[in-house]
């Protein structure tokens, strides 16, 4: 068994290096065999070739102005017609805007899906026990682009947070509920 272990990578080197030209079937020199030939002989080939010209490049004429480079651009929607105010409304809060007036606070904020509306102030005062109940102000759905009302009955100088609850806004096509409420940041009316 061990002799054949041995024997027959021996015997297998010369054919690997040598190829056939071991057994006596090609030359040794390298050169081919009488029966290869480096040229094929005559006959009927399996590849065709069709005689042809070659075609010239194609060339771009421009005719009058050229394209620009870049397609125009639109922007962000403008407001809607007649409204004089463009207004970025959070996904979370309606924006509000809150002008002080004597014992009264003006508060403006853009339509919201034809809801109606209720406002409050609410006193950002210190108070111990239980907080006072804040009166919430009625405001029906308007026709323009913003929907303004009025809170009096305020003492001066004191500060407020305003609240909006839109209840009417209803959902977007994904079930989320669009925006529904706002607040403002603290205001003193005069």
């Amino acid at each position: 068994m061990r002799l054949i272990k041995f024997l027959l990578p021996v015997l297998a080197v010369p054919f690997a290096v040598g190829g056939c030209g071991v057994l006596g079937l090609g030359s040794a020199t390298g050169t081919p065999a009488p029966s290869a030939s480096a040229t094929p002989a005559p006959g009927d080939g399996w590849t065709i070739y069709a005689a042809g010209s070659a075609t010239p490049t194609p060339k771009t004429s421009y005719r009058g102005s050229r394209s620009p480079a870049l397609p125009p651009v639109s922007f962000l929607p403008s407001p809607p017609e007649g409204c004089a105010k463009e207004w970025t409304v959070d996904p979370v809060l309606i924006p509000l805007e809150v002008t002080p007036g004597a014992g009264k606070l003006t508060v403006t904020w853009p339509r919201q899906y034809d809801s109606d509306y209720r406002i409050t102030a609410v006193k950002q005062t210190i108070v111990s026990g239980t907080q006072p109940p804040y009166t919430w102000q009625e405001v029906p759905a308007g026709d323009g682009c913003t929907i303004t009302a009025t809170i009096s009955g305020l003492a001066s100088n004191v500060p407020y947070i305003v609240w909006l609850d839109a209840p009417g806004t209803g959902h977007e096509r994904d079930g989320t509920r669009r925006p529904y409420s706002g607040r403002s940041a603290v205001v003193y009316p005069l």
